[in-house]
């Protein structure tokens, strides 16, 4: 299977597989947010297209194209246009990511900002785009929150994608049930819940076995409770670490 990524511009910025780190989760002591695998899955499964150059914007709050100012840091006589515009107006800044893409048919591209990726006073906004038929590239666009300035860095991502088969969706049923309605997985939160409760009992009074573990690795290491009270590796596929492929060139035909 394959994400085609038709080249639009004569400079498309850069598109790498999703990195785990986060400046905000390096700053955390021990840096704790890193031990959560679904937040660091998520930052993964997907892609970055990174931002060419270092930019500046200020938004004086109006409504006009022209009250979204565009500076590049780097060059000011550089025509941003070719990055992003104030295009939609009200604050909205819009990128261009420099390519068309094109998806296998019943699959399509969920486009938004780099997950648990946080700039103040800008929002990124969420697409999905069906790149199986669609014969033009699409937009990534950002509100700004507030009047104020934001600054973008070269090698931010401004857009994220991910490959989705979409319309299998609508064929997904919630159904709501109390937990009683299935007695084995009951007793597997209840034993969860009491090894929970009794291995924070033992941080608390400084087990020195308990700080040395950290944390209950269950979830990172695939591994659950039984209705026994026993901890096995559950019985299906676990992953604790993404591997996107880098994007090449297509080779010469």
């Amino acid at each position: 299977m394959e994400l085609e990524c038709f080249i639009m511009t004569t400079y498309p910025p850069e598109i790498v597989p999703g990195r785990p780190e986060r400046e905000w989760m390096d700053d955390f002591m021990g840096r704790f947010p890193y031990r959560c695998l679904p937040l660091v899955m998520a930052n993964t499964t997907g892609w970055e297209i990174l931002c060419p150059v270092d930019f500046t914007v200020v938004w004086n709050g109006g409504p006009g194209k022209n009250d979204l100012v565009i500076t590049c840091d780097e060059n000011p006589g550089y025509n941003m246009e070719h990055v992003c515009t104030s295009h939609f107006t009200h604050g909205v800044l819009t990128f261009h990511t420099g390519y068309m893409f094109r998806t296998p048919p019943g699959y399509a591209i969920w486009a938004g900002g780099a997950p648990n990726f946080i700039k103040d006073g800008v929002q990124p906004l969420t697409g999905l785009v069906e790149t199986d038929w669609l014969p033009f590239p699409f937009t990534m666009n950002w509100r700004m929150t507030r009047p104020g300035m934001v600054t973008f860095r070269k090698g931010e991502p401004f857009c994220f994608i991910q490959v989705i088969e979409h319309k299998k969706m609508d064929d997904i049923q919630p159904v709501i049930k109390p937990l009683e309605s299935d007695p084995d997985l009951k007793k597997q939160f209840e034993t969860w819940a009491r090894t929970r409760d009794e291995f924070n009992a033992s941080l608390t009074a400084r087990d020195p076995e308990a700080i040395k573990q950290g944390w209950q690795k269950y979830y990172f290491k695939g591994e659950k409770p039984t209705p026994k009270g026993d901890i096995v590796p559950h019985d299906g596929d676990h992953m604790n670490r993404r591997r996107l492929k880098t994007p090449r060139m297509a080779r010469k035909k």
